[in-house]
């Protein structure tokens, strides 16, 4: 596929922007052949390029990103280069403010756009949280590997009736405390727990039983967790943490485990539960294969 092909789709999806996330370009997809090192982000009022892998095309895509600078009124666009260790990112064109937010569904997030690797939010992410908010009413709900707490954000806005949080990152939660009292969300009725999943299970038994459960784990996160081997564990005690009315929403973005590896462990480990459906991924992220692409499987256990 030819840079200029690229442009155009890029101008083509930057039409109509809003200060909601919008991803322009999705080369992770694997649908564009010989780019599927660049990702293109439209974060409010920034404007966010990923590298994955050094391109001999940088300099064409960095006059396209200023053309759209220029275009769209971005008040700075940043270059980020995950195939460098610690993954640098620079402000290339204009100027950062001190506080940056992403907006999603009604709802203002925090995040750090010169983190050395993810900065706050997942974009793919959109349709689990909008399930989250419309799913919430009224339930206990566990949110298992919270990070910034963005399923917590939507349940609370769904009128949960409480919120468990737990993910062993302490500034990932003091993110996710900040997110809530930034969208004037009651914070009451949420718990934030610093904990270890896989070493914390009583105690976030206590808190139960849940009637929604969101499990949404790293692929892999060095010394902690790793799907392929870990996920099994999550599964075995949903018996303990589950309402007699519960449903689970399951997720995973492991490019090399398909969606045949998360119904396997639920009909073996936990076969009350029955799989409903797999929701739809944004048109925003589309990928030649969908079993390499972000996976969010829906389970119910009915009594």
């Amino acid at each position: 596929m030819k840079i200029e092909e690229i442009k155009q789709i890029v101008i083509d999806n930057s039409h109509n922007l809003t200060n909601e996330y919008k991803r322009l370009f999705h080369g992770r997809g694997a649908l564009y052949e010989g780019f599927e090192y660049l990702l293109i982000d439209s974060i409010n009022d920034i404007l966010f390029i990923t590298f994955f892998k050094e391109s001999q095309d940088e300099e064409e895509i960095i006059d396209l990103a200023k053309h759209l600078f220029d275009k769209n009124s971005y008040k700075a666009c940043i270059l980020q280069k995950r195939y460098i260790f610690k993954a640098p990112s620079e402000v290339i064109f204009g100027e950062l403010n001190q506080n940056h937010y992403v907006y999603e569904l009604g709802l203002k997030y925090k995040i750090n756009l010169l983190s050395n690797q993810n900065f706050g939010f997942f974009c793919d992410m959109k349709v689990g949280h909008e399930y989250i908010l419309d799913h919430s009413k009224d339930k206990n709900v566990l949110n298992l590997f919270s990070y910034t707490c963005a399923f917590s954000l939507c349940a609370i806005k769904g009128q949960a009736k409480k919120v468990v949080n737990v993910d062993m990152s302490k500034s990932a939660l003091s993110t996710g405390r900040e997110n809530h009292r930034i969208n004037d969300l009651d914070t009451k009725k949420v718990k934030f727990m610093p904990y270890n999943i896989l070493k914390s299970w009583n105690r976030i038994k206590k808190e139960g039983p849940y009637d929604l459960i969101v499990i949404d784990p790293p692929s892999f996160q060095r010394g902690s967790f790793a799907a392929s081997n870990d996920y099994i564990k999550i599964i075995k005690k949903l018996h303990t943490l589950a309402g007699q009315d519960c449903t689970i929403l399951s997720c995973l973005n492991a490019p090399e485990l398909d969606t045949k590896f998360i119904k396997d462990l639920f009909a073996e480990h936990a076969p009350e539960f029955k799989f409903i459906k797999r929701l739809d991924n944004m048109n925003t992220h589309k990928s030649l294969n969908l079993e390499k692409a972000l996976k969010n499987l829906i389970f119910e256990k009915k009594e």
